[in-house]
């Protein structure tokens, strides 16, 4: 098979919000850090009850937009229940049109069945074959069966139905805590295909103060992951 090296000039969206392990926050928090990047805006969600929140004085909406050379990111302090999360992906739609986006990728949590002190694994799901290069190159297995719901679900829904293509990255992770070791290994791989260097101890580090900071947003997760699925028993997100 020819391998085919992604074009890392074109604009890319990178988009994170609470999801099983609060994966996709960690992941897409540490990257806005440690590339430095600058905020440029926000993102406005129909239906979406009124929130700020306040960080060393300043005022921050919940979903907001970052950018540093040709990669975006849109990031999301609030949980989507059903019903908000189509408006979600309808907003980002938007942006991507309007800023000449050519790929998206999100990363986000997999409940694990079988909770073994294992390593987490990560896998890889595209809406267009273009994007399958990605996986090959970087060695990520492809998400073969199953089913996913939710936001990510989402945004997969409207991206497919779209010339841009989409890639979200599941990580296998704990689905009622933080899970640290399911965010670094999303954030290695994330770094590996838009070949950005990255420490893991310092990964380690920002990661341990994201997950005393964001308590309360894994409760406020588990309560949206569950209405999601209309019942308080957990099942899991993904079957694989």
């Amino acid at each position: 098979m020819k391998i085919v090296k992604p074009d890392t000039q074109e604009n890319t969206l990178l988009i994170g919000f609470p999801s099983n392990g609060l994966v996709g926050t960690f992941s897409i928090s540490y990257l806005i850090h440690h590339l430095k990047m600058k905020q440029i805006g926000e993102i406005e969600v129909p239906d979406l009850t009124p929130t700020l929140f306040v960080e060393g004085g300043e005022i921050l909406a919940p979903i907001r937009v970052y950018n540093k050379n040709n990669i975006f990111i849109i990031i999301s302090d609030v949980p989507f229940n059903q019903y908000l999360a189509e408006g979600f992906a309808l907003a980002v739609l938007e942006f991507c049109k309007k800023n000449a986006i050519k790929k998206i990728m999100m990363v986000s949590g997999m409940e694990t069945i079988n909770q073994q002190k294992e390593a987490p694994k990560i896998y890889g799901l595209v809406t267009h074959s273009t994007l399958d290069n990605i996986l090959y190159n970087n060695q990520i297995p492809k998400f073969l069966d199953g089913s996913i719901f939710g936001t990510d679900a989402a945004i997969m829904s409207v991206f497919r139905k779209t010339t841009i293509p989409a890639l979200v990255l599941y990580a296998e992770c704990h689905p009622f805590f933080p899970d640290p070791e399911a965010s670094v290994v999303a954030i290695v791989t994330l770094a590996k295909i838009l070949d950005i260097e990255v420490d893991t101890n310092d990964i380690q580090n920002r990661i341990e103060k994201l997950r005393i900071q964001h308590r309360r947003l894994m409760e406020e997760t588990l309560r949206a992951i569950q209405q999601e699925q209309g019942k308080e028993t957990r099942v899991p997100q993904i079957y694989k």
